[in-house]
């Protein structure tokens, strides 16, 4: 975690320094650390290059641990973010398909090979409209459920950690 220092010496973020220093964005709760969690798990599927600025500006808008947040978006990279997104139209099918509605054949993946480059992003073009709604309603209900999952997954591992904590303290004193 970068110091104070570190962030004012930084020409990028010294304009911002006021605002990222703020205490309640390095603060290590449980409340702050598991709501930075969630939007992080959130945040992770937004299109690529805005995953970081997406939970950054969430996790000011909520004031939790922003560093917390921000390394939770790592969870997606090269080898995850297909799984994911294939993971997320199907779940974007699932709640599409209320009577059976949604009923979609894809064709596969448009092949480049032997096809010039501009048929080929017409064919891709046409291929990805197809994915349209259930990736569109998948990605961000895929983000929520993960968020909460992640959400209620720090917030029951902390207080496991702190009764178990607390138990061990008990323990010490009754053997006195």
């Amino acid at each position: 975690m970068p110091s104070r220092e570190e962030v004012l010496a930084n020409p990028w973020l010294r304009p911002f320094a006021p605002v990222l220093l703020q205490p309640a964005y390095w603060t290590w709760n449980r409340r702050k650390v598991s709501l930075a969690v969630a939007v992080g798990l959130f945040s992770g599927l937004m299109p690529g290059p805005t995953q970081m600025l997406a939970a950054a500006l969430l996790a000011l808008l909520f004031r939790v641990n922003l560093p917390v947040a921000l390394l939770t978006t790592l969870y997606t990279n090269p080898l995850t973010y297909l799984p994911l997104y294939w993971l997320a139209f199907e779940y974007g099918r699932f709640l599409l398909d209320v009577n059976g509605a949604v009923t979609m054949d894809l064709a596969p993946l448009p092949v480049l090979y032997g096809v010039d480059l501009g048929r080929w992003l017409v064919d891709f073009a046409r291929w990805c409209r197809a994915l349209g709604w259930p990736l569109l309603v998948g990605v961000p209900a895929l983000g929520l459920t993960l968020g909460s999952i992640g959400y209620l997954s720090v917030r029951l591992a902390w207080r496991v950690y702190l009764v178990g904590k607390l138990k061990k303290r008990r323990g010490v004193r009754a053997t006195r």
